[in-house]
């Protein structure tokens, strides 16, 4: 065995162990590693099977004569070993009494009133736990670096005397040396070499816990530095704002005392005070009717409860605050929009689960009608929507040139998509078809977004997210069309997407694709629910062809392993690791570089993502993230078929769920005569010469703000955004929509007739069989 230094506390080798009278001694492969020797009958049986392990905190370690030496726990196990050698014996003692000696110092440590004080000190200290947490762990590896080189040394002590010693009687042996005490002679400078060599081991590992010490110390010299900096940074920019939040007080003080003066000079302070007190309360009543439950449902008034009321009078009043502050003082100080931070609390509706779930088993939900009362107050199209929350990771690495480390920061992008999902157990509603979702966060984000159903059977959406700067040539774009297949299989729920993911960053051409992988949520019958992410996932850059294949680990009750973990690596076209990626999809997401052939994660690296908190009662609010909490927040300036202005989904945010599954049956019945009638007026004139060509869907539907097209990648067919959505926002011209949240089951297609719309009856497709809506 090559010689190498010993370190406190880790070793590992070949040693001969004895097993019984008929065997005798068998080669054993042992590691000693945090206090622990164990052995295995090879190297490849340290991934799965340990034959034995002893602890060395109250281990007896006894040389014997020639290479053998015990270690026994005083009871229970012993270990009769051999060595090949006896310098490889006083390697593996210098190593056994190094361990034994860090676990009684850990033991004394952590008795110590010193660091009790510590722990207690830092309990109430204003720093982030994460960062508390890391000083703490710097602190006691440098302190156990420490106790290693006070061991060390007195093992240096001890040895060197033993040596000296040893040398000292070889000398007074050698001024008396004849003939007769040759073999004395032989025995004392046998003892010096042992006794030398003893002494050389325990310097290495003198010298090599002195380095690490060293090391460790750099490290964290640097890492403190660099905390001190941006502590400074952080203090000078809160005294910048509240700098600036005095001059805006001071500001708003000042136009306040100039709007009251302008009152006593016109002498309208009572017909004032009497005007604003009515329009305040006309205001407040027209903020609560968006929460105010249905007057003719009394069983849904009395589900919101008095606290949820109050909440909502809360949200509302500081609404208008805001409003009239941005009215009264627009010339001075620039306001920005406020978006809501509450919803009313989920009411209590008790019902059977296995009643309607018996019948959904090996079952497509997509295609089977459920009460709301499974459902969350989101539509699918908004919960793809929920993927630019953390869209910061996309702004950044488009700035980056390293493409690994570019793949890195898109890799964590698509594993934050599921960071809200851990206690979401609720269904979102399926889209009507044609219906949309846009999400237009330029001002906070840097985003904007635009979702489409354009299928119903299978239901597909198609999404397209643009980045503020998007161009040619910088900013980057994200799109996809996907299709989500749900099965039931009794004890849970399984949600596969379908569909390939798309990113392109335009400065560098970079273009990544990748698919998402199966969601499940457990105990659907009895227990309680949970949701895991499970399966493999490639990120691939056609471009370069660099891939980061990693895996969401299935969770266990039977393992040991971080739950919700997720490894892989970044690798070359060539297959070349160059990057870990390691973290889980519910907290956070950390890489380092890959430093030779061990390719498992790593405990600690850079950070690249961390999960935003949950908002204040985010578990009476169907546990939304502080984005989802806002996306279903009215505009008046979307399409008319966004999913805000979905009437059931309303109701069921408000809390009125029976209302909501009335309704909700009201418009599933309006699509289906709608569909009905499409296919009946398609089939009427399907001998017409000019549409014997036309590629008519299953849906007999096209599309209005995606059109179909071929993927540049795979060549399938895709669909893409046409780019006329915004143009048609900014101008408030929505003739191309259609009616699809009407009540009536009977009304059909709009009313409206408008060169855009699709054909509402036979006779608009006999008169204009050239228009687009049918070639298409």
């Amino acid at each position: 065995m090559s010689e190498r230094p010993v370190e406190a506390g880790h070793y590992r080798g070949w040693l001969w162990k004895w097993t019984n009278y008929i065997k005798g001694y068998q080669r054993r492969w042992f590691v000693l590693s945090d206090g622990l020797l164990s052995y295995y009958r090879s190297q490849a049986e340290m991934a799965h099977t340990c034959r034995g392990t002893i602890n060395l905190a109250g281990a007896f370690i006894v040389t014997e004569e020639s290479c053998n030496f015990t270690v026994s726990n005083g009871g229970t196990q012993t270990f009769h070993l051999k060595a090949n050698h006896e310098v490889e014996r006083q390697r593996w003692i210098t190593a056994l009494e190094l361990a034994k000696a860090k676990l009684v110092s850990w033991g004394n440590d952590g008795s110590s009133d010193d660091e009790e004080s510590f722990d207690d000190n830092h309990k109430h200290s204003p720093a982030p736990i994460g960062e508390e947490n890391d000083v703490i762990t710097s602190l006691k590896a440098l302190t156990t670096k420490l106790d290693d080189l006070q061991t060390c040394h007195d093992l240096i002590t001890k040895h060197g005397n033993a040596l000296q010693k040893a040398v000292t009687e070889l000398e007074v042996a050698g001024a008396n040396f004849n003939d007769q005490n040759n073999e004395s002679m032989s025995t004392l400078s046998k003892k010096v070499t042992e006794r030398a060599a003893l002494f050389r081991i325990t310097s290495t590992a003198m010298i090599s816990t002195s380095s690490d010490f060293l090391k460790l110390a750099q490290e964290q010299s640097k890492r403190w530095r660099k905390a001190i900096l941006h502590e400074r940074s952080q203090r000078l920019r809160m005294e910048e704002t509240v700098e600036s939040l005095a001059k805006q007080h001071n500001t708003l003080e000042r136009a306040i005392r100039s709007e009251k003066k302008m009152y006593d000079m016109n002498n309208f302070d009572e017909y004032s005070n009497h005007s604003s007190g009515e329009s305040d309360a006309e205001e407040f009543e027209d903020a609560l009717d968006e929460y105010d439950t249905e007057p003719n449902n009394a069983h849904a008034t009395h589900t919101l409860v008095p606290a949820v009321s109050a909440q909502i009078k809360d949200v509302a009043t500081t609404s208008q605050a805001n409003n009239q502050t941005s009215s009264h003082f627009g010339n001075t100080v620039a306001t920005k929009k406020t978006y809501r931070v509450a919803i009313p609390f989920k009411p209590d509706y008790s019902l059977s689960l296995w009643s309607i779930m018996k019948n959904c088993i090996g079952r497509d939900l997509s295609k089977i009608p459920m009460p709301v009362n499974f459902n969350e107050p989101l539509s699918m199209l908004q919960r793809l929507g929920e993927d630019v929350e953390y869209c910061h990771l996309l702004n950044t690495a488009a700035k980056l040139t390293n493409s690994y480390e570019q793949m890195a920061y898109v890799v964590a992008f698509s594993i934050s998509g599921y960071a809200s999902t851990i206690y979401r157990i609720g269904k979102p509603f399926n889209p009507l078809l044609g219906e949309t979702f846009e999400l237009d966060r330029i001002d906070d984000f840097g985003v904007r977004m635009l979702c489409e159903q354009v299928g119903h059977h299978p239901p597909c959406a198609a999404f397209h997210i643009e980045s503020k700067d998007c161009s040619p040539t910088t900013g980057w774009t994200y799109w996809t069309d996907i299709t989500v297949s749900s099965k039931f299989r009794g004890k849970y729920l399984s949600v596969s997407p379908l569909g390939t993911m798309h990113l392109k960053f335009h400065a560098s051409g970079n273009h990544y694709t990748w698919k998402k992988v199966t969601t499940t949520v457990h105990n659907i019958i009895v227990g309680k629910l949970w949701v895991d992410q499970s399966g493999d996932c490639e990120v691939v850059n056609q471009t370069t062809g660099d891939v980061c294949k990693h895996k969401y680990h299935q969770y266990s009750y039977f393992s040991r392993d971080v739950a919700r973990r997720v490894t892989g690596l970044v690798e070359d076209k060539r297959g070349k690791a160059h990057l870990k990626i390691f973290g889980t999809w519910d907290k956070y997401m950390e890489y380092s570089p890959v430093t030779s052939n061990d390719k498992s994660p790593n405990t600690s690296g850079k950070p690249i993502w961390t999960t935003n908190p949950h908002p204040v009662n985010s578990d009476k609010m169907y546990f939304f993230s502080k984005l989802a909490l806002q996306i279903n927040e009215h505009e008046s300036s979307v399409a008319p078929t966004d999913s805000r202005n979905r009437p059931d989904q309303r109701h069921m945010e408000n809390g009125n769920w029976d209302v909501a599954n009335e309704v909700k049956t009201q418009l599933e019945q309006a699509q289906r005569t709608r569909r009905t009638a499409r296919k009946a007026a398609f089939s009427l004139v399907s001998s017409d010469n000019s549409l014997k060509k036309a590629p008519v869907s299953a849906e007999c539907w096209m599309p209005v703000w995606f059109e179909k097209s071929e993927c540049e990648i795979s060549g399938d067919s895709c669909y893409k955004f046409n780019g006329d959505y915004w143009k048609c926002k900014d101008a408030q011209d929505w003739s191309k929509c259609t009616d699809i949240f009407t009540l009536d089951p009977k009304s059909g297609e709009s009313s409206k007739q408008t060169p855009g719309n699709k054909p509402n009856n036979l006779n608009d497709i006999k008169s204009k069989p050239e228009r687009k809506d049918i070639k298409s």
